[in-house]
């Protein structure tokens, strides 16, 4: 593989090492915070940053081993990152899921939500700059795995974005349910990206050319 040709690979493998990085840190912090506040939706939305992660892991083992084997055909690599990132929206819509459940039942009101206003803020920057990054490379490098990877940093986004909403009308309100729509929403979301993410593996697997877009 030649320098011009192994640079985007590069940069992929490199946004896929920050996307672990910045989730593994993510996680650990809103799962602490949430926990100490009793704020669900803060210790939910660390929880799915480990989706993310296995995302970001699989990307990563596709890129090394299609840099280490150039004679291998991709796709082989890119149906078990697909099946991954697939796995990985099917367990966030779950996660997404028990916390609603989990909130109905217990009509349970957090300390405080200002730590989730301030992360979600954070994760809105950092997450729509990795997306857009992955995405551009996904292209450059045609491959679905890694376009579905962004898309996963999409609904990461998404996340944060109901986080931001839901942690901004508890504090001013005191309603600690204004959340549950938004994710139920997402869950919808998070299933289609799935199933897609899993049909593009099949269509490989079969080699038929199915196209689908994410």
């Amino acid at each position: 593989m030649g320098t011009e040709q192994n640079r985007p690979y590069k940069r992929a493998y490199q946004l896929s090492f920050f996307t672990i990085f910045y989730n593994v840190m993510e996680g650990i912090v809103s799962i602490i915070l949430g926990y100490e506040d009793e704020t669900l939706t803060l210790f939910g939305f660390g929880v799915d940053s480990f989706i993310e992660v296995m995302s970001g892991i699989g990307i990563a083992i596709m890129i090394l081993r299609i840099r280490q084997n150039p004679e291998s055909p991709k796709s082989t690599f890119e149906i078990k990152a697909l099946k991954i990132t697939g796995t990985g929206f099917y367990l966030l819509s779950a996660g997404l899921l028990t916390g609603i459940i989990l909130n109905l039942i217990n009509h349970h009101k957090p300390t405080t939500t200002l730590w989730g206003v301030i992360i979600s803020l954070v994760s809105i920057v950092v997450m729509v700059w990795l997306m857009t990054a992955k995405k551009k490379i996904g292209k450059q490098l045609n491959s679905e795995p890694i376009i579905a990877d962004s898309n996963c940093t999409r609904i990461c986004v998404y996340m944060s974005l109901v986080l931001l909403v839901s942690s901004l009308v508890y504090e001013i309100t005191g309603f600690a349910y204004a959340d549950i729509i938004g994710a139920a929403g997402l869950i919808y979301f998070s299933i289609t990206e799935g199933k897609e993410a899993f049909e593009k593996a099949r269509g490989k697997e079969c080699n038929c050319g199915v196209h689908l877009h994410i």
